[in-house]
């Protein structure tokens, strides 16, 4: 069963890359320019880019001031998803959540199985929607940015993907998944 058309045409999506980290600025932030490079190279336009340290509320509010800009369509964040003590990016977006988006975690953790082994396991890669905002969070590393945006990420955010992609979601212009879109009663959709 199908829901993108066979001719539905790439849509660029905005996109913000949030870094969390204690020791980076954006000179030492490989992960973060490989994030930009890739969303580049795909056709798709970098709307903001930030650092911010480790800390709950600061991912939070970098994460909400974001998701209530309709320019930003989707925020891929990188850092803060392992098991220390200052690993905290997984509590400070999950409250955000309108819905997780459970899929990413366990296609991200079956992917880096191939490639790192059980250490797997400590990842908390995750995802979610608020506020028609698609909310990606991988590890810092940019062997994983890469993994998670060349298996996952840049699959979904094309609208091209078949049979169905999150691009259609957050641009109501997009076609697919017409029957997971919602309508006003007037038939318009939202």
């Amino acid at each position: 069963m199908s829901h993108v058309p066979v001719d539905a045409l790439f849509t660029p999506l905005g996109i913000a890359v949030l870094t969390v980290s204690d020791t980076r600025g954006f000179d030492e932030d490989g992960s973060g320019d490989l994030l930009v490079q890739h969303l580049s190279a795909s056709g798709h336009s970098l709307v903001e880019r930030r650092i911010v340290s480790d800390d709950i509320y600061q991912v939070r509010a970098v994460a909400s001031g974001w998701i209530a800009r309709p320019d930003i369509h989707a925020i891929l964040v990188n850092g803060g998803t392992g098991f220390t003590v200052r690993d905290t990016t997984p509590e400070a977006l999950t409250p955000l959540f309108d819905k997780a988006i459970e899929g990413y975690g366990e296609l991200f953790r079956y992917y880096s199985l191939k490639i790192i082994g059980t250490a797997t396991i400590q990842s908390r890669a995750l995802a979610g929607v608020a506020n028609r905002t698609l909310i990606f969070a991988m590890p810092g590393s940019p062997k994983a940015c890469s993994m998670a945006w060349e298996r996952i990420i840049a699959l979904q955010l094309d609208a091209r993907t078949r049979p169905c992609n999150f691009a259609a979601m957050v641009l109501t212009e997009v076609p697919g998944c017409a029957s997971r879109q919602v309508t006003n009663g007037l038939g318009a959709t939202l």
